[in-house]
This record gives C-alpha cells, sequence and structure tokens, in this order.
C-alpha cells in the first residue's frame, strides 16, 4: 500500500483530498504545518492558525488517520518572510504564495515525509497533475483544476520536475460546490468553512501597517504625470503577428517607463515608496481630483511615488516585460526555448488574471513576454506564468 502524507491545512480542501485518497486505497498521514510566529511582530489576534489545527486535527479524528503537526516557523521566516521585507524594501511587489509552494510545502514538508517513508505528498490545490513516458524518460504535466473559477496553477508556478514526481492533488477535477457536497455528507468540521485569503501572519492588519513593524516610514512625494506627457510619445505598440522583432524592439517594448520629479507636479506626501505597488489606487490620500490617482511607479531610492490619473492613463499600460536569464523556470525542461528561438502561449501575469495572448522570445540576456494587447500593471517581484492550453509550462520573475 503506496503511504501518502496531506498537507491538513484545517480548510475544506485539504479534509476532502485526504478522504478522497483513503477512498483510493492509500495510506494517509495527515500533517499540519505550523508556519511561522514571531513575538517582535505585532500580529493580529484573529490569526487563525490556531483554530486551523484544531480542525485539522478532527478532520483527522474522524477520518481516523494518524495526525502530526510541523512546525516550520524558523524555516518559513528566513525563507517567506524575510523574502517579503527584502522585496518590497527594493521596490517589488512579492508574491509569497508562490515561493510558499516552492519552498515550504513541496520541499522542506516534502523531505519531512520522504522521513516518514511516504510515496507521496497531496495538497488541496485545485491543479491536476498528468504524466507521461517519452524516450524512456517520465514527464509530469501540471494542468489547470477543472474547476477554472478556482485554479490554482499559478501558485505552483515555480515546481520542478522532483517535486511534481512526488506530488497527488486529488481535488483537481472537481467542482468547488462538490468538494463542499463531500465534506457535507462526511459531516466534516471544515463543511461550512470559509476559504482562507492570504497569509495567516498579516491577518486581518492591512498589509502597509505590517510592514511598517519592519520597514521605517520614510516621508516622501507623490509626483502627478500627466497622460499626455512626452514619455509616452513614440512608444507605439508592437502589431500582430509579433514576429521579427529585434532585440532593441524586444527591449523598448518590456522596459518599465522611467521617471524624474521633473516630470510631473508634486500633488502630495507619503510615507514611504516601498509601501505602494503598481496600479494601486487606495492609500494615497489626494483628493481634488476629478478621477482617482493610480500609482503608476515608484523610486524607493528617492522616496519618489510618481501617479496618473484614471484607469485609462497610459503608464498604467506595457506591451511587455523582461525575465533575466537566471529567473526563469521551466516546468518542463524539455519545452525550454533555445536562444534565438519563440513561441506563441498564454501568459497570465497575476494570480486569476485571465490568460492573455503572448509572444515569448529567449534572448541571451533573458526571457522577453511581448502581449497582443498591452497589459495593466505589470509589476516586477511578480511571476509571469506561461500556458499552452491548460498545462502550466513555466514562469519567472518580472524584472
Amino acid at each position: 500500500m503506496k503511504r501518502v502524507v496531506v498537507g491538513l491545512s484545517g480548510g475544506v480542501d485539504s479534509s476532502v483530498a485526504a478522504y478522497l485518497l483513503q477512498e483510493q486505497g492509500y495510506e494517509v498521514i495527515g500533517m499540519f504545518m505550523k508556519n511561522w510566529h514571531d513575538d517582535s511582530v505585532i500580529l493580529d489576534a484573529e490569526c487563525p492558525w490556531i483554530e486551523d489545527s484544531n480542525d485539522a486535527l478532527l478532520v483527522a479524528q474522524k477520518l481516523g488517520i494518524p495526525f502530526q503537526t510541523l512546525d516550520l516557523s524558523k524555516e518559513y521566516k528566513e525563507r517567506i518572510v524575510d523574502y517579503m521585507f527584502a522585496e518590497y524594501e527594493a521596490g517589488r511587489t512579492p508574491n509569497p504564495d508562490v515561493l510558499c509552494n516552492r519552498e515550504i510545502k513541496f520541499d522542506i514538508f516534502l523531505k519531512a515525509a520522504l522521513q516518514l517513508k511516504a510515496d507521496f505528498v497531496a495538497t488541496g490545490h485545485y491543479v491536476r497533475k498528468e504524466s507521461f513516458s517519452q524516450d524512456g524518460q517520465t514527464h509530469h504535466r501540471l494542468m489547470a483544476g477543472k474547476d477554472l473559477n478556482k485554479d490554482q496553477s499559478y501558485f505552483l508556478c515555480q515546481l520542478t520536475q522532483a517535486q511534481l514526481s512526488k506530488a497527488l492533488f486529488p481535488i483537481g477535477e472537481l467542482q468547488k460546490s462538490e468538494v463542499r457536497r463531500i465534506a457535507k455528507k462526511l459531516d466534516l468540521v471544515t463543511a461550512e468553512k470559509k476559504d482562507s485569503q492570504g497569509l495567516c501572519f498579516v491577518g486581518k492588519i492591512r498589509l502597509p501597517d505590517f510592514l511598517q513593524q519592519q520597514l521605517q516610514p520614510k516621508k516622501g512625494v507623490i509626483i502627478e504625470i500627466e497622460a499626455d506627457s512626452a514619455k509616452y510619445a513614440g512608444r507605439s505598440l508592437p502589431q500582430p503577428p509579433l514576429n521579427g522583432l529585434s532585440h532593441d524592439e524586444l527591449v523598448q517594448f518590456s522596459t518599465p517607463y522611467s521617471y524624474q520629479t521633473t516630470d510631473g507636479q508634486m500633488v502630495g506626501q507619503h510615507h514611504g515608496a516601498h509601501y505602494f505597488t503598481i496600479g494601486q489606487r487606495k492609500g494615497l490620500g489626494v483628493g481634488g481630483k476629478v478621477d482617482p490617482l493610480f500609482v503608476i511607479g515608484t523610486d524607493v531610492h528617492e522616496n519618489v511615488i510618481y501617479t496618473g490619473m484614471g484607469d485609462t492613463h497610459p503608464g498604467l499600460n506595457r506591451p511587455g516585460l523582461f525575465i533575466p536569464h537566471d529567473d526563469i523556470h521551466w516546468v518542463r525542461p524539455d519545452r525550454a526555448l533555445q536562444t534565438g528561438q519563440s513561441i506563441d502561449l498564454m501568459v497570465r501575469i497575476r494570480y486569476r488574471q485571465p490568460l492573455q495572448k503572448a509572444k515569448l522570445f529567449q534572448e541571451r540576456d533573458g526571457l522577453y513576454i511581448i502581449f497582443e494587447e498591452a497589459q495593466r500593471g505589470v509589476t516586477p517581484g511578480q511571476f509571469a506564468a506561461w500556458y499552452e492550453g491548460e498545462e502550466l509550462l513555466g514562469s519567472g520573475v518580472i524584472a
């Protein structure tokens, strides 16, 4: 009998995943991950990890499976939280959920499961895995979940073939409504439990307030750039089909706009450029405008925020992005582009964003992604993930 360790999070999805694996004849062990706690940081009193741990235990008891708690606080702080602070301080917007899956759930947690002589680990992600053999080698495909409203393949975009070979995703073929129905039929304590939102350690505290506990406030200016600024002259969009673009054109289409304080007018002040991200509207505190202001650029070195008025401001949109060579990751290495090659694929630059038509160009310095339509809020530090049909082929950190 194959042994599988299920990451029981205290939610309905992992609860049903454990039950389905039992039904499929696996020997199932439930394991709850305590991810992070630091007394030096003021957490929201309603951070639910204790409640989640209790719910996970009740589910394990209901299913009659062994249960353990794994304390990963130290590793989570080092690999996720410290990374998050460093990225914000550098003016980038990190995605800790993607890193948590790569660094915690499918690395440290996986290694702990293997020490229990497990054959696989399983989670409650809405994704699917398909495997096939070719030329004597087994390849694993990371597929979108059947419930496209819940598809979480983007969050797993940094997984490797080795990690996928040990992973099971029991609910990937199901709709969320079916998962709820199974949990209710089993009378699981998690059946009606709301889905968790975001990272537990942030809780209900506002992210800027949380960041201020580690990143010192620093007063700076807010500059408004007019929509008809000369900055946007001559930056025409590439016309599909996106073939035969020179390296200079690729650089032009993927390079963010660069601003200086002399390009616009000061309209307010802020308490730290590292608290803001591209496309952000709330928290600027600037009134008296016909339309809301949006962040179109940040400069953490000079501590300046650049804004544009209205959601059609040209500074919000970019036709492309660049991923440096060292930040390119292929879930399917056998499909990796070689220098000089290009391919038409579908791309998303944030979770839940509808897939966008784009062309990927592999150059010596890295990967250029040029979209058929300009994309709003291309944000450094976030992940771009590319798909062929329902399969996620690879991803990378936006420069």
